[in-house]
């Protein structure tokens, strides 16, 4: 009897311990499902051997999360900035994403800086890792001529964090940047000379190789010192619209103009400088097209909707440049309101005839191709309608200052 009561018992004790294992071993396989994500580690994404462990990230750089319970993310965040993603670039223990391109560092909270928030409906992740800007990039100055107590504009990409910023000799103390480091403002300081835009961020450095603040360099015309307009359009030095320059400068004035008028000849519309000087020294003859490019002012009073200010050398149509800005505009067209503006050409954009359109097909060769052994000659600007509609005349332009500069250290490697 006291044999079949043990054997009774052990079973019973058997069957419990069972139990328990099925509960313990159930109970795990929930908590495992339902477990919260973990990053472990971010790495470059790029094929082996490049998938290297990476401590540092910079806007729009592409990475991959490392960890566990990832997959289901539903929320990923950079400094506190949500990206969109595509889940099914995820598993379980890893997950693709881009950095966003733009992130607004000056407004970042403190308690967001330096992380990747990863969230999915079982939890979040927060690992820390320092996100930094990119190095500066320069895209375009307001105004390279600028007058004392004048506002500047620099426009480019990365512009944070800034430590240093010089502008033609002088260090400027008060500066303004954007949030999303695209522009940075400040006021032309006294006792400036003549000078790159130099600006030194916490990621690095840009410097611009030609001279602002300068009427010499690269000069083939201020209408004052240095060449002069042998006939065409008005000149004056005071005009009203166009008020805040140095000196005389001639103003455009086209009136409205037929479609397809090109006679760029009559009043108002064309200026010729004759004289000829250097656009592009002997030395340099041999440099890239690239490297270079055609700069002037220009101020806009009232605003510009059709026709084209045509640019060529010596009156020789092969290779022409087209300024027309307001084409960009979506039909609001183009003015700045009683500002000088620098505008910049490259070279590149002196372009032959294509499809009986003048300035739309291909490039010069080389620079000797563009402007001739001697590098030196005049210039025209011609305002031109060859649209097949009529282009109103609601606006006057003055230019000023017109240049060819060095832009380029090199030419910039093809994405062909």
């Amino acid at each position: 009897m006291k044999k079949i009561i043990d054997n009774s018992f052990n079973r019973l004790l058997f069957a419990s311990m069972m139990f328990v294992t099925v509960l313990l071993v159930s109970c795990n396989n929930e908590d495992d499902s339902s477990s919260g994500p973990v990053i472990t580690e971010v790495r470059n994404y790029a094929a082996a051997p490049n998938d290297t462990l990476v401590n540092k990230l910079v806007p729009g750089q592409w990475v991959v999360l490392k960890g566990s319970h990832l997959k289901d993310a539903v929320k990923i965040a950079f400094n506190g900035i949500a990206v969109d993603f595509n889940g099914g670039l995820f598993a379980d223990n890893y997950a693709v994403v881009q950095v966003p391109a733009v992130i607004p560092f000056p407004s970042v909270a403190e308690n967001d800086l330096n992380t990747i928030e990863l969230v999915t409906p079982d939890g979040k992740a927060i690992f820390d890792i320092d996100i930094v800007a990119g190095p500066p990039a320069l895209d375009h100055i307001s105004n390279e001529n600028p007058q004392p107590g004048e506002e500047v504009t620099v426009y480019g990409t990365n512009l944070f964090q800034i430590n240093e910023l010089i502008f033609a000799g002088v260090s400027v103390q008060e500066f303004t940047g954007s949030d999303d480091g695209t522009a940075v403002s400040f006021k032309m300081p006294d006792g400036a000379v003549s000078g790159p835009l130099k600006i030194t961020t916490a990621s690095g450095e840009i410097a611009t190789l030609f001279n602002v603040n300068d009427l010499t360099t690269g000069m083939i015309c201020n209408f004052d010192t240095i060449g002069s307009m042998s006939w065409g359009t008005s000149t004056s030095d005071n005009d009203p619209d166009f008020l805040g320059n140095k000196g005389v400068y001639p103003i455009l004035n086209p009136g409205a103009l037929s479609a397809g008028n090109g006679s760029w000849w009559e009043n108002g519309r064309c200026i010729n400088i004759e004289q000829a000087q250097y656009w592009i020294q002997p030395n340099d003859l041999t440099l890239d097209l690239s490297q270079f490019a055609l700069k002037f002012e220009i101020n806009i009073a009232g605003t510009w909707k059709g026709s084209s200010i045509f640019i060529v050398k010596d009156y020789n149509w092969t290779y022409l440049a087209r300024y027309e800005p307001w084409k960009t505009t979506g039909g609001k067209g183009v003015t700045t309101e009683g500002k000088w503006t620098t505008v910049t050409i490259p070279l590149t954009e002196f372009r032959t005839k294509k499809d009986n359109k003048d300035g739309t097909g291909d490039s010069a060769a080389s620079l000797t191709e563009l402007v001739g052994g001697s590098g030196t000659g005049g210039i025209n600007f011609f305002i031109i309608n060859d649209a097949s509609t009529p282009a109103p005349g609601e606006f006057r332009a003055a230019v000023d200052n017109i240049r060819v500069v060095k832009i380029l250290d090199k030419p910039k490697a093809s994405t062909n």
